[in-house]
């Protein structure tokens, strides 16, 4: 799962790039060439999404099936997917990639041309994580969405927070597969 630029929800577009830095060969891509801002194809196409969410303080219990369509493309060394989520267009999400880091970062645009500040996304082999923090009347809370590609046409994810980035609590689970 992408990172949605509502943190809470799959029915808005990815925050969770939110999204975050790290080592930049994919599972999915090893033994192709395929990384850097490339490994970013890996999330192209239509995705059916069942998602089930905990009660927490953060989230609320539920179950959601969706359909997302990222429409990627890459332009020099930017990457951006704009996403649909049940037919309706949520945000354009542009990547970059800095190969003397090995970060990438992600800029969520929402419909109204308002960009969702930026984040980060750490790939490590197949587990692609998202990270994030709120801090609020001067207490932190650490949040991610963890992808973790099973096949490259499977993800399984869930979405987390902790406030000691030891301890995470589970706020919602789910696969996405590719159609």
């Amino acid at each position: 799962m992408m990172q949605r630029v509502s943190k809470w929800s799959t029915g808005a577009a990815v925050l969770a790039f939110v999204l975050h830095a790290g080592a930049a060969k994919s599972a999915i891509a090893q033994g192709s060439g395929i990384d850097g801002i490339n490994a970013i194809q890996a999330y192209e196409g239509t995705w059916k999404t069942e998602m089930e969410h905990f009660n927490t303080a953060y989230s609320k219990a539920g179950k959601e099936s969706t359909t997302l369509q990222n429409d990627c493309w890459k332009s020099g060394e930017f990457y951006a997917c704009h996403q649909v989520v049940n037919g309706e267009s949520k945000a354009l999400i542009v990547f970059t990639y800095d190969s003397t880091t090995k970060a990438y970062t992600t800029y969520p645009i929402t419909l109204d041309g308002r960009a969702a500040g930026h984040g980060k996304l750490v790939i490590e082999g197949n587990v692609w994580t998202y990270p994030w923090e709120d801090t609020e009347n001067g207490k932190t809370t650490y949040f991610r969405v963890v992808n973790t590609f099973t096949t490259p046409k499977t993800i399984e994810f869930r979405q987390e927070y902790s406030t000691d980035q030891k301890s995470w609590t589970l706020m919602a689970k789910g696969t996405e597969v590719k159609q």
